[in-house]
């Protein structure tokens, strides 16, 4: 079997030399020459790979102008998808580089954003809105609020107050009661101690002297007394953990941020860590 393969193979390179024979230069004395260099030819499992893969139809190759050769559609409509999207990206990059692109779109933008802004309106002082009379009282209203509630505003923004509720038509008489009432739960502002379980905010300020101390009764309080002042008093308690100075009977003290406590109907104030514990005569060391 060995042998008859052999002579087909030499047959088919025989054949093979014939048929070039008219393509082939010869030598001088009329024979062809035989050009040895090896010719690679396909394997018959390559042949029929190839045949499979040009009948499926993902490789079917149109021959149309139209069309890429070489390659599937699927690979086609990519390139020609990406050809596209360049297309358009020079496109936009030529656009944006137009000449006054730029100002023209600040204007329309500023145009837009202008169309409906309210035009500024010029802030007047209500207190010039008054008669000679309604601003009179109101000067002398605004004075006697400001020596009732301490540490709040002071007397010309009590006076605006005051003039703004008037000139919008208010009694002068409710209005002052109204800006009593707001002042008082400002915070800071000290307040009559007769006011204080009125007021409705949880944290007071209160200023007077310490008339009474008793001696406490859990070792949890620091110290306990009453605070009084022209136009009442009030029991105040020290928490031991608040950290507080101790204060003396006879002394004038102010509380800051004092807590509202509530016991049997009776309003009392507490001195927590939050607070603050002043003495108004003693003034300032460098005075």
């Amino acid at each position: 079997m060995s042998s008859t393969n052999s002579s087909r193979k030499v047959v088919s390179v025989d054949e093979q030399a014939f048929e070039q024979a008219d393509k082939q230069a010869v030598d001088e004395d009329g024979f062809p020459i035989v050009d040895e260099t090896p010719e690679f030819e396909a394997t018959v499992e390559e042949e029929t790979q190839a045949k499979v893969d040009a009948n499926h139809p993902d490789g079917i190759a149109d021959t149309s102008e139209d069309r890429i050769h070489g390659v599937t559609l699927e690979q086609e409509e990519r390139i020609q998808a990406r050809e596209a999207e360049l297309e358009r990206i020079s496109a936009q990059a030529e656009l944006g580089t137009q000449d006054g692109r730029e100002e023209r779109t600040r204007e329309v933008v500023s145009e837009l954003c202008g169309r409906d802004e309210p035009k500024s309106k010029e802030y007047t002082d209500p207190r010039e809105e008054l008669t000679q009379e309604e601003l009179a009282e109101v000067n002398t209203q605004a004075m006697r609020i400001s020596d009732e509630v301490q540490g709040g505003w002071v007397r010309a923004v009590v006076a605006k107050q005051l003039a703004e509720r008037v000139q919008r038509g208010q009694d002068i008489t409710k209005a002052v009661l109204e800006l009593v009432d707001e002042l008082k739960a400002t915070p800071g502002a000290v307040v009559p101690i007769a006011d204080v379980p009125d007021i409705a905010v949880g944290e007071v300020t209160v200023e007077g002297q310490v008339i009474e101390l008793w001696s406490p009764s859990s070792s949890a309080i620091q110290q306990v007394g009453l605070i009084a002042d022209d136009s009442g008093k009030i029991k105040f308690t020290c928490w031991e953990k608040s950290g507080q100075t101790v204060v003396r009977e006879g002394q004038t003290v102010r509380f800051r941020a004092a807590a509202k406590n509530w016991y049997e109907g009776r309003c009392s104030i507490a001195l927590t860590g939050w607070s603050r514990i002043e003495f108004p005569e003693r003034g300032r060391w460098w005075e």
